[in-house]
């Protein structure tokens, strides 16, 4: 890991060159967080997660704690309890009718069932949220190499992507929370609802939580 000052208030934490960038970029969001909910970084306003990097933003004027913060990840845990993260897992139904299937199918050489069961049997994690509200960044939770890690953005956008629309690209999976452009490839749709203004988070997907795909049919066995 590396620290990029990023002014008086904040530092950005580099873990690029990690054996497992966005493993230990969720980890260290998860140790931060939970020293800033014990009242050991009183200072720290928000955390940023990104692919590779994590923001810590202390208050205006406030100062950041950076050996606070480095005690914070000196005790980070490498995983949490397995009956803690099963229990915190969020279930997505999808159906697996997605345009871009059978081009994902032909790009890492398996049937399109193979692709589905692939997708399914895979336990992801919300590496960092971004793009839109709702809309979460989704990376195998076991930090290996993934086959879908083949499968980069179409070449050109489309305009518009439904809502509820379930896609992979560059080794992520995602949900469109709400209509939108986008240029990922689309597996299939769900009809969870991912973004509710008025609900209370109004998102249901939160960086560290972990997402399990369940094929409802229609798109394969």
């Amino acid at each position: 890991m590396h620290e990029l000052p990023a002014g008086p208030d904040a530092v950005v934490l580099d873990f690029s060159a990690d054996d497992s960038p966005s493993a230990a970029v969720l980890a260290a969001t998860e140790a931060l967080r939970e020293s800033i909910e014990q009242g050991e970084l009183p200072e720290v306003t928000d955390l940023v997660p990104s692919a590779h990097t994590l923001l810590v933003q202390a208050g205006p004027g406030r100062g950041l704690d950076e050996l606070g913060v480095r005690r914070a990840l000196r005790r980070r845990r490498s995983h949490r309890d397995a009956d803690a993260r099963v229990s915190e897992e969020i279930i997505v139904p999808v159906v697996y009718d997605g345009v871009d299937l059978a081009d994902v199918a032909a790009t890492v050489e398996m049937t399109a069932d193979e692709v589905i069961r692939l997708h399914c049997r895979t336990r992801w994690r919300v590496q960092f949220m971004g793009f839109a509200p709702g809309f979460g960044y989704l990376v195998p939770d076991d930090g290996a190499s993934h086959p879908f890690e083949a499968v980069g953005r179409r070449r050109e956008s489309r305009t518009h992507v439904p809502q509820g629309s379930v896609a992979i690209a560059a080794g992520y999976s995602a949900v469109y929370p709400k209509p939108s452009p986008g240029g990922w490839q689309l597996l299939g749709h769900t009809d969870v609802g991912l973004w509710d203004e008025n609900a209370e988070p109004p998102a249901l997907f939160a960086t560290g939580r972990v997402v399990r795909f369940v094929d409802a049919g229609h798109g394969g066995t």
